[in-house]
Formats: C-alpha cells, structure tokens, sequence
C-alpha cells in the first residue's frame, strides 16, 4: 500500500509510484522534501563519533582510500578522461556533448577561482549532493541567487560561490541561467528508508561514497545519500545518479509536515500543489535532500539568530 499525495503515490521505502503521467519527471523526488523537515525534528541518536550536521554540511575526509588512477569510461560514451581530467574544476569533463542544447562557455570552462559551472553541477546540471540540481530553475531565480553570492547576501557554507559570482560577468551569469533554466527536470535521487547504512567517508569532491572495506552502521539522525554506482559517479557521469538512506518512518512524518499540520503552513502554499515552483519561487521537486536539508537549517539559524534580542 502506497501514501496518496497529491497526483503521486509513495510507496512504504519511499519509491515513487506514479498516478499521473506528467508528474514522473517532476515529482520523482518529492519524498525528499518530506523527510528533510523531519530530519530537523527526529530525535534519533547518532551513531559513535557522528558529528551531528556532518552528513549535511560533508567535509573532506583527511585519510582517503585509494583512487582508480589512469584513463576512465563511463557507458554509453565513446569519450575517454584521465582522473586529472575528470577532477579539473577549470575544464571538466563531458561526457555526453550531443546531449541538451549547445553548453555556454561558463558551463564548460573556467578560469581561476571561477570553476566551470559543470565541474560541480555537472553538464547535465543534475549536480551531486554537496550542490544543487539547477535544472528549470527559472533564469530569474538563479541571477537573483548569484547577485546575493556576489554581494553577499547569500554565503556559500563552502566558501566557493562566492568567489565564483564575484568573477563571473553579468553576461555570463545571464547566459547560464537561461540555459540551466531551459533544461526539463529528472528523477536523479531514489529515496530508502532504512535503519542501517553502509559505512562512508567524504571523498574528493565533497561526495559521500561508501568504504571500499564494507559494513554498515546505523543511520541515526541523519540522511546518507550515496551513488548509484561510486565509480561513475566520481567521474561525473550526468547519467549516474544517487540514493537518498533515510530513517525509517520518515515520508509518513514529513508528509504530515509538507501538508500543514500545525507546525508549518503547507509548502505548496508557495512552491505549487506540484512543487515545480510558482513565479519565482524555486521547485523543490527533485531536488537533492541535502541541498535542501542544508537551506532550512541555514534560514532558520539565521531567523533564531535575528531574533536573539540585542
């Protein structure tokens, strides 16, 4: 038996089955949504040695296993990169080039601390858990977003966009919004709850992927989104995407939460009863749960601190 929301149907581990055609590239990952505001709530211990936001805010481990040296493929392209390639953030990799319409230059070439937007958003504009998903966000939406990096407003947590919005020209900023805006949304993330998840480490790339060695541990209070495949992933394949573990109970707590029960008015209020977004309020269909996860822990810090009297 699956959880009736709206035109979808979520399943007991989270899957999406799908009620309405258009919905299928558009709601794919509304159960993230779901548990990310229970997430601020639950009260589940962490496991030994967790830090408590490290699963949100990832750092990169200082010992690091072994990586795949040498040149690389990932399936269904005939290009071929070497391990410095793929981790060019100046000149990443692309995989698929016929793939989307013609990438401006910002999306695929960088200079000095302006990396190319592909490098961590992908040329998909999928991007991996640690950034956010950009595709058909409206233009409007991402230029107002990089005019508050630039100014300020808006801090990266890892210090980068900053820097990048700064040294991009508005006519760069203006070209690659359009085109991340024009791109159609797709399932990229699959939502598990479990109670147990494989050991993991932040590796290159501020990426979570699991030990090579194996075992699990408990989840605790915490979503762990690994890649469907560790290897493609980590040569940003567009075409290899994530899993989101969750604790159990989850979807059906923040489905409560996500519909208005009290504690918070109903999030389609402003973000649409299908959650791509109205005017210029973001979609939050599809998006990464951490992403997201990381922008409500950030508003309401900031809203507590301004309410702290002077």
């Amino acid at each position: 038996m699956g959880v009736k929301l709206s035109r979808l149907e979520l399943s007991s581990q989270g899957e999406i089955l799908y009620t309405s055609a258009p919905m299928k590239n558009l709601a794919a990952n509304l159960a993230l949504i779901l548990l990310l505001i229970f997430s601020l709530q639950a009260q589940t211990p962490q496991p030994a040695g967790e830090d408590r936001l490290g699963w949100a805010f990832p750092v990169i481990a200082k010992v690091l296993p072994p990586r795949q040296e040498g040149e690389r493929n990932v399936p269904d392209s005939a290009k071929t990169y070497t391990t410095a390639q793929i981790d060019d953030l100046l000149n990443p990799p692309d995989w698929f080039p016929e793939e989307d319409a013609p990438r401006p230059a910002s999306v695929m070439k960088g200079k000095g601390v302006v990396f190319a937007c592909g490098a961590c958003h992908l040329m998909s504009g999928h991007g991996h858990p640690e950034s956010a998903d950009l595709r058909a966000l409206t233009s409007t939406y991402i230029m107002e977003q990089m005019a508050d990096y630039k100014s300020g407003a808006r801090k990266d947590a890892a210090a980068r966009m900053n820097a990048i919005a700064q040294g991009l020209s508005d006519a760069d900023t203006r070209e690659s919004a359009e085109w991340f805006a024009a791109l159609k949304p797709q399932p990229w993330t699959r939502v598990v709850e479990a109670g147990t998840v494989p050991k993991s480490y932040v590796g290159p790339g501020r990426m979570r992927f699991p030990l090579p060695e194996g075992g699990m541990e408990p989840i605790g209070n915490r979503i762990i989104t690994l890649p469907e495949d560790p290897a493609r992933a980590g040569s940003r394949d567009p075409h290899s995407g994530f899993v989101a573990y969750v604790p159990p109970g989850s979807i059906a707590k923040g489905k409560a939460l996500v519909a208005g029960n009290g504690k918070t008015v109903a999030c389609s209020i402003c973000h649409g009863d299908t959650f791509r977004g109205l005017a210029n309020i973001p979609r939050l269909a599809g998006m990464h749960p951490v992403y997201i996860f990381r922008q409500l822990y950030i508003s309401k810090t900031e809203i507590e601190m301004v309410s702290v009297p002077s």
